[in-house]
This record gives structure tokens, sequence and C-alpha cells, in this order.
């Protein structure tokens, strides 16, 4: 990821924005402080918040839900949720 300052993005924006169109992902600083992330449109939106930081990406394999155990309870459905909104 490239880190260019403002008055490089306005003296130059017209190249930068190629590079971004071309992929490339850039940080643009105000004061020393990051104020904008130039992505390429193509970038899904939780490509865009993983790039910025926003997001972890996952760091192991994904839980197998199949795998939790059932359980019954002696409550029907609309008994739990009326204990939940505290109506019992």
């Amino acid at each position: 990821m490239r880190r260019i300052n403002h008055r490089e993005l306005r003296n130059s924006s017209s190249s930068i924005l190629r590079d971004v169109a071309a992929g490339e992902i850039i940080e643009v600083t105000n004061h020393g402080q990051v104020a904008a992330i130039l992505v390429p449109p193509s970038l899904t939106p939780y490509e865009v918040l993983v790039v910025a930081g926003k997001v972890r990406l996952p760091s192991g394999s994904p839980a197998d839900l199949r795998l939790v155990s059932r359980s019954k309870s002696s409550l029907t459905s609309a008994e739990i949720i009326a204990a939940t909104r505290g109506e019992r």
C-alpha cells in the first residue's frame, strides 16, 4: 500500500487515479494522519474494510455448527421469547 500526502494527490490526481484504477491501494495523509484510503472500485465492501484494517481475517477454520448437539427444552419457543422480553 502506497502512502501519499494530500498535496501530492492534488498535484498528480490523474496519474494517482490511474494507479488506483489499475489495482493499487493508496493512503492519503493530511498532516501525517491517514485521511482517506483510495481503493479500486472492483473491491467488495468487505475487501475495503479488510484493507482499512476495520475487519480481521479469520485465523482458523470456521466452526461446523452441525457438530453442536441439540438439546430439548421444557418451554415452547413462545415461552422462551416471552421470558427474554420479561413478560413472564
